[in-house]
């Protein structure tokens, strides 16, 4: 009798529960109608391509459609692995990446941290716009400076490179060059932008702390290292998290512009070949098969990374 008055109890008290949230979401439901619209974009754009994955398996032939076309299993994906073509394709876009984590990630930090240090504001704000405006160039146009600025016809870094004695360099159709313009460039158009988030973490800091360590005799640098900078760390450990959760992911747009014949050979990246083959050549299941093994790769780095910052860091995104 007792175990059946608890039973009833509970599903009473759960049904109460029920009525409450049905009713506090009626009371607010203009919010609530605000939420279809993303509800809708995640499913239409992001859960109802998953169904398409598949073709990843089969050879699809886009006469039979998806279901008709014949199931081959893991033939793609050994195909891409064993590929001569799948090393190169690898480095190029892990070391683009990991290149970037370890230049381009930093610098919107101790560009935050110097911005957070500056004691005129108007000069602060002047710092600032002038950082975040390049973020507002589109690609097109930033490939279009790269090609005026680096000519070797007129160009002028090589007209002062000719000017101190030194022959034309062709810097857009080097292989050797091309990390480092692609990097160098990025960092140069979003840092600033970038900074932005930190600065904002910056100003949630307690100035008590930044007092406390004053009256402690702590140096400016030391003030930054003992208060700013652990005051940002859990931004910093979260935006790197998901920095590393597109890792395998370059900027398409980007590479494809500046890509030619003769950079090929540090270039060519797996989102740029996924293009060429899947995209001009039509072959749809080979590249759904290498898109989906870069996206299970980004996923076990995200996995990774967020559990090694969740023990060590005690931040995390999950």
């Amino acid at each position: 009798m007792k175990t059946t008055a608890n039973t009833a109890g509970v599903a009473s008290r759960s049904r109460s529960r029920r009525s409450s949230l049905w009713r506090a979401m009626a009371s607010r439901y203009d919010l609530y109608l605000m939420l279809l619209v993303p509800i809708l974009w995640y499913l239409v754009f992001h859960y109802g391509p998953l169904y398409g994955l598949q073709i990843a398996f089969k050879n699809f032939s886009p006469a039979k459609g998806i279901l008709g076309s014949k199931w081959v299993g893991l033939d793609h994906f050994e195909r891409f692995i064993e590929s001569y073509y799948f090393w190169r394709l690898l480095w190029n876009t892990v070391s683009i990446n990991l290149f970037s984590l370890l230049f381009a990630f930093p610098i919107p930090v101790f560009l935050a941290l110097l911005i957070n240090e500056i004691r005129s504001k108007a000069f602060s704000k002047i710092v600032q716009n002038v950082t975040y405006i390049p973020h507002f160039i589109s690609v097109v146009v930033m490939v279009g400076m790269l090609m005026l600025f680096l000519s070797p016809q007129g160009g002028p870094v090589n007209t002062i490179i000719e000017a101190f004695g030194g022959e034309p360099v062709r810097f857009l159709d080097s292989a050797a060059w091309f990390k480092t313009l692609f990097i160098s460039s990025n960092i140069w158009q979003n840092m600033g932008w970038q900074s932005i988030i930190y600065i904002a973490a910056l100003s949630g800091v307690n100035p008590q702390l930044y007092e406390a360590a004053k009256m402690d005799g702590a140096s400016r640098l030391q003030r930054i290292w003992h208060v700013s900078i652990p005051g940002i760390l859990p931004v910093i450990v979260i935006l790197l998290i998901l920095d590393v959760g597109h890792f395998m992911n370059v900027g398409f747009e980007k590479i494809l512009l500046m890509q030619n014949n003769l950079n090929l050979e540090s270039s060519d990246v797996i989102s740029t070949f996924v293009y060429s083959a899947g995209i001009l050549k039509g072959e749809y299941s080979y590249t759904a098969a290498i898109g989906l093994f870069n996206s299970v790769v980004n996923l076990a780095l995200l996995i990774l990374v967020n559990r090694f910052a969740r023990k060590k860091a005690e931040t995390s995104l999950w």
